[in-house]
């Protein structure tokens, strides 16, 4: 009889167990704020999913892209949800690494993202991330130290290099130019490739013949060592977004031209010292107009590999949702809600208010056109990359070369010749063309 009665007992434990066994996702995200605050408020989607546990693994962004790469590449398996961009989800679609967003529910409101960062996460019609938030570039700059030396934000880098040194003979202690210097196709090679566009350069020629050596590369890269040497901080080459974001919101940069995105961390007084005295305007062109502002979604998708696709998604689906922005405007208030993703957002009176980017930031993000990125002829598209997947080791090549020239150890002329040299053994390996 206790024997019956232990083994109904562990029979019923079983059960109870099963009835509560929890699956585990495995998030691979990068340590900026906005993911930052998407953890926090994760405790929210547990509470209401209690079968569904989290796991963070919050990287540093060049490591995020090798380890997520390696990853999926290999099916290794190891994350169920991956914070991928512009550039992976399309590529990476093709090729089925992507569980494809095919099934949203109407209440998603799929229609209401913002057309090019939904178009820029989507192959073949198909959507294969959703965007937790979606940037352009911009121009962040002291309006306090503009006005004590008479000058208005640049509309053209003609007129950057008017007010720089003005800058820096008046504003003591502050630095006129922060740009990011870490080496890395999405960190130094995001600003430099936007430089190169607007001072009228391309990756390739309608060949696909690397232009690396070309005018226009070399008057950008000039201009940036220049520059960078005279008027920005030491120690640049290892300043990429979050260094230089800190930097401004210090007090310590007068100009900083990166990602709109910034703008709610920089706006904010409980983050930020210079919240009262920031300013924001388009970034500036150089010869011409095109490619003077990037396009870029940080978003999650899935890859093929998981073995938890339905709780992923309800993930995702609930992170990028309309109900996550009203619950960051709760918690965190609305001048920090996740950016560049649903036209909603940019109907929302609070949010108007509350952020004097917001407009500016939509124009940046409309107006951005990966398909004519440069006013030359070109084979690819992207705005600060180039989307084809031999571009992951192009881009950090080049990026490395770049933060060369920019701590001496290289000349102008040495890096691009390097940069050159790298990117057509690259393409020539890849079959793009014949030796």
């Amino acid at each position: 009889m206790h024997t019956l009665k232990w083994l109904l007992a562990a029979f019923a434990s079983v059960v109870a167990s099963a009835a509560f066994a929890q699956t585990q996702l495995n998030i691979a995200t990068v340590n900026n704020s906005d993911m930052i605050i998407m953890q926090r408020l994760s405790k929210e989607f547990e509470a209401a999913h209690p079968d569904i546990k989290l796991n963070w693994v919050v990287l540093e962004e060049n490591v995020l892209r090798e380890r997520v790469t390696t990853d999926i590449a290999t099916k290794g398996g190891s994350f169920d949800v991956l914070t991928i961009g512009t550039y992976e989800a399309p590529i990476w679609g093709k090729k089925d690494w992507l569980v494809p967003f095919d099934d949203l529910p109407a209440s998603y409101d799929v229609d209401g993202l913002i057309k090019p960062i939904r178009d820029g996460l989507s192959a073949n019609g198909k959507l294969y991330a959703l965007p937790f938030y979606g940037e352009s570039s911009f121009t962040f700059y002291r309006k306090d130290l503009f006005d004590q030396v008479g000058a208005q934000p640049p509309k053209t880098y003609a007129e950057l290099d008017q007010v720089l040194p003005k800058l820096k003979a008046a504003a003591k202690g502050v630095y006129p130019l922060c740009l990011r210097g870490k080496p890395g196709w999405g960190e130094n090679m995001a600003y430099f490739d936007t430089l190169v566009n607007t001072m009228g350069g391309r990756w390739f020629d309608e060949k696909w013949e690397p232009q690396l050596t070309t005018p226009a590369w070399k008057k950008a890269l000039t201009w940036y060592v220049d520059n960078m040497k005279k008027y920005g901080p030491p120690g640049a080459s290892s300043n990429g977004h979050n260094e230089n974001r800190a930097l401004f919101a210090t007090g310590k940069c007068a100009l900083w031209i990166d990602a709109t995105s910034a703008a709610g961390y920089i706006s904010n007084p409980k983050d930020s010292q210079v919240a009262d005295k920031v300013a924001y305007a388009v970034a500036p062109t150089g010869t011409v107009p095109n490619g003077a502002q990037w396009l870029w979604s940080w978003a999650l998708g899935i890859p093929a590999s998981t073995k938890h696709v339905q709780e992923a998604k309800a993930f995702v689906e609930w992170a990028t949702s309309k109900d996550y922005i009203q619950l960051v405007a709760k918690s965190d208030g609305w001048t920090v809600v996740p950016p560049g993703t649903r036209t909603w957002t940019y109907e929302q009176p609070e949010y108007l208010q509350a952020a004097p980017f917001a407009k500016l930031t939509l124009q940046a993000i409309q107006q951005a056109d990966p398909i004519h990125s440069s006013a030359l002829p070109i084979p690819y598209t992207g705005v600060q990359f180039v989307g084809i997947p031999e571009f992951q080791a192009i881009g950090t090549y080049v990026g490395q070369q770049v933060a060369a020239a920019l701590v001496g150890k290289e000349s102008v002329a040495k890096a691009l010749e390097l940069s050159q040299a790298f990117t057509k053994r690259t393409m020539q390996r890849a079959g793009y063309y014949k030796k």
